[in-house]
């Protein structure tokens, strides 16, 4: 009689933890955060306009908005093209490969073969990229390489500066300046 309920007792605790397995699967499954994109978008071209003047483009072949995220995001999976207008109607463009904007931050990360050319000559290149756009600030880790329209020419190490081009911070660089001003 004791080995009959040593066996009920094992028997009923083998369906007890098979029934909590099967539950703690659901459970887990209905707990479990997905992460899908709220919407997405192909070929995009988006104007942003200041006081009915454009401001900047974007362009790029696809757009993924995760704005509903813990840390909403939209991705640029397939390139980006960043065409900015200044005040005078003067260009500037941003290619990237990729790139990610951080919505609660206002960082965006420009990732793989970074360039911005700018109306006047400057060229700059990199592998990544970020930009604070409250602060209208660019910096990088990475290794750049940074020309002007004169043919002076700076490389190194990590870089930071302004939109305009006008304030630079360097790390650890070396180039050549052709033309003091």
């Amino acid at each position: 009689m004791k080995k009959f309920v040593e066996y009920i007792l094992v028997f009923t605790l083998i369906l007890f933890l098979q029934s909590c397995e099967s539950n703690l699967k659901d459970v887990q499954r209905i707990y479990k955060t997905s992460f899908v994109p709220t919407g997405e978008a192909d070929s995009i071209n988006l104007k942003y306009t200041d006081s009915g003047r454009v401001k900047s483009i974007v362009q790029s072949l696809k757009m993924v908005d995760y704005s509903t995220a813990k840390n909403p995001f939209v991705e640029f999976p397939k390139a980006v093209l960043v065409t900015l207008i200044d005040d005078n109607g003067n260009r500037t463009t941003v290619v990237a490969d990729k790139a990610i904007s951080y919505k609660k931050t206002e960082v965006i990360d420009l990732i793989g073969n970074v360039k911005i050319a700018t109306y006047d000559g400057k060229v700059l290149e990199t592998n990544q990229l970020y930009f604070d756009q409250k602060n209208e600030w660019f910096f990088t880790e990475e290794f750049f390489k940074f020309k002007d329209a004169d043919g002076s020419f700076l490389q190194g190490v990590g870089i930071d500066f302004s939109k305009d081009f006008k304030i630079f911070n360097m790390q650890n660089n070396n180039g050549e300046v052709n033309n003091m001003k």
